[in-house]
């Protein structure tokens, strides 16, 4: 490879990595796995050492891949928090430690495993905990301290304490709470979280801590970031002080010869089941605190630790079945069942096969042998067919559905099979859970539990059904009592007069989520008026589309819909209209996309500051859009705004036009 040819290589390399970054630190949604994430920052390593003119300090080799997010007040960390190199094979720990001997006559390691979470420091001030932040970029993070203190393993108050702590530990969800949370949004009809690390780093991030405190988060405390009035000469010195502290912390073991480490390595991956959280690899670091000293650090990496990565685990199995689950909108999803088989610690029998696209790309049918491994460490996933079942021919999905038997539909440009009966049995309960959902009716108390028992005893069969119960009832039920039965029954007339946008959301109108029923309602200020309304009216919405357009025209064609209405209405849901504001300024009529890092405000803040002049907001760029405003490190948007000829303004413009008008 000539030089000009690597150039093209980096800036590709450069481009994808930085979008990676992105997506996994500062929206907590991977596209790609960490594995693939790591072998392609190993490739632009190997050619920035090849070709050396081609190394930026901005390159992602050099820098922590997160940034402070815009949610939380800054923090500077007193004690840079840096990542880590990786290696993938025992050769490159060798190596790891042939360049350490170079320096350190007698090297010990300690090997702990490597928790796949978010970092955080957490600062203490005789023995109180009063501030915990993100890694950010490894000088700046972000200051959440009231989510941290909704972890109960991290301690609020320490004993004889020196006068300042600085820990630094990862958060983190357990298995068994990530398959918790995960069932619950999938019957909620929610998009399920990936793998427990963004579950975690997403919860820690909300605003609400009462959410965060909802998520069971927990923490392992691996190092003494910073101590005044203590010392402390070895690593495994500091992690017993933590741990007779009250902090909770990993298991380690120690080494003066890389061969027993690597050993410790592969012990650890054999045990990685044994673990309540998931973990991505083992940490070999130098023990002696000097030692350290005497190493440092490159720009991004300590020289002193390395991190060794495991590949993702794949095995092969038998499917010898292939289940139908109903979604909450009726989408058809094809589950496999194996041959139980181990995999990362945990025992798999069971995977989605998606839809009827996937099935038939890779030829599925029952009987084949198949590799599966897991996404992210956690959800099982099928990757290709190994051996294929001569005597049985690729599976189709049923032309009927399990449940109610209706014929199944898949609309064209669609990937997903639907039930399109409203009646379902198999929709019902997921129908009757996103129903009274904290975004939709609201009705506290009413959790996914008590609507199956509630459905179970016969007392609710429909969304009408809930304002037909009756206190004695539920009083009957177990686990309930009259107390409980009246506070329900409250929550259920409090419902009763949320507003119309919050109706049709709960109704599960495919398509048509949270802000795009408030839209909607915005625009037609009744139900009649969305009975009454066209398909060209719907689209003529901004934020609408075709596809959307009809989903609602097509729900209020149904008899069904007709008839749902009107019964909800007899029994005193009120339906109350929004409030239609008359918009003033000068950005009335005019749409705005916002992309990229803003110089002084959030981009939260400067669509508060557009819509108090007028105009509206929007996610995507269209020829509908009239402004993009574009900050640092803009992406595809920016790129789809040039393409379409779309007015691209910086923070100053905007401000600009704010005072003397839109030219």
């Amino acid at each position: 490879m000539n030089l000009e040819e690597a150039r093209i290589k980096v800036r590709q390399l450069t481009e994808e990595l930085n979008y990676h970054n992105d997506r996994y630190y500062n929206h907590d949604d991977p596209v790609i796995s960490d594995y693939e994430y790591d072998a392609m920052l190993r490739d632009l390593e190997n050619l920035e050492a090849e070709f050396p003119e081609l190394l930026l300090p901005t390159s992602p080799t050099q820098r922590v891949g997160g940034s402070r997010g815009e949610k939380f007040s800054p923090v500077v960390h007193t004690v840079p928090m840096e990542s880590l190199h990786d290696s993938f094979s025992a050769d490159e720990i060798r190596d790891f430690d042939r360049k350490v001997r170079e320096v350190i006559d007698h090297p010990v390691y300690v090997v702990e495993p490597k928790i796949d979470g978010l970092s955080v420091s957490c600062e203490y001030r005789n023995g109180v905990f009063v501030r915990g932040s993100t890694r950010g970029d490894g000088v700046t993070g972000e200051d959440v301290t009231e989510n941290l203190m909704t972890i109960k393993s991290l301690p609020k108050r320490i004993e004889n304490a020196p006068a300042f702590l600085e820990v630094r530990g990862e958060v983190y969800m357990s298995v068994a709470t990530f398959e918790r949370i995960v069932a619950e949004q999938e019957n909620n009809g929610e998009k399920p979280f990936k793998n427990p690390r963004n579950a975690a780093a997403g919860s820690l991030r909300q605003k609400d801590s009462k959410i965060t405190a909802k998520r069971s988060l927990d923490i392992f405390v691996f190092n003494v970031q910073a101590v005044e009035g203590m010392t402390f000469v070895t690593h495994t010195e500091s992690l017993n002080f933590l741990t007779e502290a009250g902090f909770p912390t990993a298991s380690y073991n120690s080494f003066d010869d890389i061969e027993d480490v690597l050993g410790e390595i592969d012990r650890i991956d054999a045990h990685r089941g044994d673990l309540p959280c998931d973990i991505d690899g083992a940490v070999v670091k130098l023990n002696n605190l000097a030692d350290r000293e005497l190493l440092g650090s490159t720009a991004k990496f300590p020289r002193w630790a390395e991190a060794y990565k495991y590949p993702p685990e794949e095995k092969e199995t038998e499917l010898i079945d292939i289940e139908i689950n109903v979604g909450r909108t009726g989408a058809i999803t094809p589950v496999g069942v194996f041959k139980p088989v181990l995999l990362a610690g945990t025992t798999v029998s069971r995977a989605t096969l998606h839809n009827e696209d996937f099935i038939r790309e890779l030829g599925v049918s029952v009987g084949d042998t198949v590799k599966i491994r897991k996404a992210g460490e956690i959800i099982p996933e099928v990757l290709c067919v190994v051996h294929h079942n001569d005597d049985a021919d690729v599976y189709t999905l049923p032309e009927c559905c399990p449940s109610c038997g209706s014929r199944l539909v898949k609309e064209e440009g669609e990937a997903a099979t639907r039930c399109t009966n409203t009646e379902c049995p198999a929709q019902l309960l997921r129908h009757l859970i996103h129903f009274v959902s904290r975004d939709a009716m609201d009705i506290d108390g009413l959790g996914p539990s008590l609507l199956e028992l509630l459905m179970n005893e016969g007392l609710i069969r429909t969304f009408t059904d809930l304002y037909k119960l009756k206190a004695e009832d539920i009083a009957k039920l177990d686990r309930m009592g009259e107390k409980s039965a009246d506070n329900l029954i409250r929550a259920i007339e409090k419902s009763k007069s949320a507003e119309i946008n919050r109706l049709i959301y709960a109704l599960g109108i495919r398509h048509i989520g949270e802000k795009a029923a408030k839209l909607l309602c915005e625009h037609f200020l009744s139900v009649d008026a969305l009975f009454e309304a066209s398909e060209e009216e719907i689209a003529s919405i901004e934020g609408y589309g075709a596809i959307m357009a009809k989903s609602v025209y097509d729900y209020f064609r149904l008899e069904g819909t007709a008839h749902l209405i009107a019964e909800l209405k007899e029994l005193g849901v009120e339906m109350k209209p929004l409030e239609r504001k008359e918009k003033t300024g000068g950005f009335v009529g005019k749409t705005f996309v916002l992309t990229g890092t803003l110089p002084t405000m959030s981009r939260k803040e400067a669509s508060l500051l557009i819509e108090q002049n007028g105009g509206k907001t929007s996610s995507s760029v269209s020829k509908k859009t009239d402004f993009v405003l574009a900050g640092e490190d803009a992406g595809s948007k920016l790129t789809k705004a040039q393409s379409l000829g779309v007015r691209i303004i910086t923070e100053a413009e905007l401000l600009q036009m704010i005072e003397n008008g839109i030219e």
